[in-house]
């Protein structure tokens, strides 16, 4: 009789470990995408959006697209249990036809400051019931902020950067105040050469000369839609730059450049050491 009641007493326990490992996930946003895997719960990720490319593992998946173009019926179609997703990635109909068909959904907040990184691991790890796994990643990505700070103690210059998001020749934008570029800059030590307006602006050849960045900024994706390094001189004031005429010319890749998930430590120490050859 012991022996039954003690089964009986840890059966929903078991239960609920089983119904937990058992989960159909899809994660929408790159940077809820890197942490969940980090915790430990890639393995019942079914299927993400195109911009969750780290670890590579995820690219293989299959993909809901991309913010406004994705679909009800298509994450319907693939069975999630459960859906997690940066703020504001979903539009407000398919969110509520997802919650009709009764598939549960969380919203996270995207991070651009190291401390709301911190605040998205120990949410998502809390969502999980992995505070251990949680303490060690932001552990971790605090080492890193650590080597970071040492570096920039014994490396105390602030070259002028502007960070340029292209997507084809005729769509170039460079970004302002209360963004991703403008936090990153700020962590690796670099004084921003764009301010005085908010978000992304269409790039000007006025603009560029009057900035005057020692460095330029870019992702790789965006210097691909250039034509490669030779088509970023067809683009309007761009060579009159001295981060042109120095061949100062960074390229990152994107997520990890902007995605303020737990490598964001290392990819702010990486800018910073390239901006000071």
């Amino acid at each position: 009789m012991f022996i039954l009641l003690l089964v009986a007493c840890k059966a929903p326990q078991t239960q609920e470990s089983s119904a937990k490992e058992t989960r159909k996930i899809i994660t929408a946003g790159g940077t809820v995408t890197e942490i969940v895997n980090a915790l430990g719960y890639g393995g019942q990720i079914i299927a993400t959006d195109i911009t969750s490319t780290y670890p590579a593992s995820m690219q293989e998946l299959p993909s809901i697209g991309y913010r406004n173009q994705i679909k009800a019926e298509g994450i319907l179609a693939l069975g999630p249990d459960l859906i997690l997703a940066e703020e504001g990635y979903l539009t407000d109909d398919v969110v509520n036809q997802l919650k009709s068909a009764q598939i549960e959904i969380h919203f996270f907040k995207k991070p651009i400051q190291v401390e709301e990184t911190k605040k998205l691991i120990t949410d998502l790890a809390a969502f999980f019931e992995a505070q251990v796994e949680g303490n060690r990643i932001v552990d971790e990505l605090q080492a890193d902020l650590d080597s970071l700070r040492s570096y920039l103690v014994l490396n105390n210059s602030s070259p002028k950067a502007a960070f340029i998001m292209a997507r084809g020749p005729q769509t170039v934008f460079m970004s302002g105040e209360g963004t991703f570029a403008q936090s990153i800059f700020e962590l690796a030590g670099l004084q921003p050469a764009a301010t005085g307006f908010k978000d992304f602006v269409p790039v000007t050849p006025e603009a560029l000369v009057t900035m005057n960045p020692e460095f330029l900024i870019f992702f790789d994706s965006g210097i691909e839609s250039l034509g490669g390094m030779e088509g970023l001189a067809q683009v309007k004031g761009l060579s009159e730059t001295p981060a042109f005429k120095n061949s100062h010319i960074l390229s990152f890749d994107g997520h990890y450049l902007s995605g303020f998930g737990p490598r964001v430590g290392k990819a702010a120490l990486e800018l910073a050491k390239a901006a000071r050859p």
